[in-house]
């Protein structure tokens, strides 16, 4: 285990990738793990991991404007950059990569990077320019760290799936590695977007990973393959949340993200929701054993 050393805060493009350069020219493999910061232990578990398998690990932090809607959570979304400064420190993480938007899109910015059809669904549908802003972002880390392996959490399918398709479709030579999803003894996913519920809201979202658990015991004990009759029973379930809104619940192909009729034990059973204001996202794969 690597001791806790002083952390190397880089705020430059130019100079971080200077430095990745050299490392890659020594031979040093580079593991990567792209955050918008607020780190809590879902992030920390794919830094755990990165620091196993690489020799130095850089955490990206940078709330990405280009990702957000104009009514969204940019301008209030978490930023306890000293907090996220000091885990990292613990974690051994060798370098905090955190630009300032005028470096990542300085003025006369015009390129973006947009993965047709996977951008438009799922979350995608009531979020136009969401993952194009996601994929952008992330080939702009890819071409500043130049990283051999990048991590991401499997709590955010969609992006990983964008990702994994971007990265192999512009034959960019680094190794996307989803790392499971981490969730709170409730069952809850974690996520940044957590600390916007209240306690009563917090309790009752427990009941997203509830809908997910029934799902795929439909699918295991009961052998029901018809996607629209586990979709209608997960749906329920959330319907009993106080207040909920319900953006999808779909079953859908791990790779194209395209909606499966028959499912089977690959398919994506994924859900989108608003609890009050807070607006929360879960996903399990149907073969996955039932807890």
């Amino acid at each position: 285990m690597k001791m806790p050393t002083e952390v190397k805060i880089i705020r430059s493009p130019r100079s971080m990738q200077d430095i990745c350069l050299k490392l890659r020219a020594r031979g040093k493999t580079v593991g990567l793990v792209p955050t918008m910061g607020a780190l809590h232990a879902g992030h920390m578990s794919l830094i755990a991991r990165a620091r196993r398998e690489n020799d130095v690990v850089v955490v990206s932090i940078f709330v990405n404007p280009v990702q957000f809607g104009p009514s969204e959570d940019y301008l209030k979304y978490p930023r306890p950059f000293s907090i996220d400064t000091g885990l990292c420190r613990a974690a051994g993480v060798d370098m905090l990569f955190a630009p300032g938007a005028a470096a990542m899109y300085p003025k006369g910015h015009k390129t973006f990077v947009n993965v047709e059809e996977m951008s438009n669904v799922l979350c995608g549908a009531s979020r136009p320019g969401h993952f194009r802003g996601v994929a952008t972002v992330v080939s702009k880390l890819f071409n500043i760290v130049l990283p051999s392996k990048a991590y991401f959490g499997e709590k955010d399918f969609q992006q990983l799936a964008v990702i994994k398709k971007m990265a192999r479709d512009l034959n960019m030579p680094v190794k996307i590695v989803p790392c499971p999803t981490v969730r709170e003894s409730s069952g809850l996913a974690l996520s940044s977007r957590n600390s916007y519920l209240s306690p009563s809201e917090r309790g009752q979202a427990a009941k997203i990973s509830q809908a997910l658990s029934l799902g795929r015991r439909l699918f295991h004990k009961n052998k029901i393959t018809n996607s629209a009759r586990i979709i209608s029973s997960v749906t329920a379930v959330l319907k009993t949340i106080p207040g909920v809104r319900i953006g999808y619940v779909k079953i859908c192909d791990p790779a194209t993200l395209e909606d499966i009729h028959t499912a089977h034990a690959r398919a994506i059973l994924a859900l989108a929701l608003h609890i009050g204001n807070t607006r929360l996202i879960d996903n399990s794969i149907l073969g996955d054993v039932v807890n």
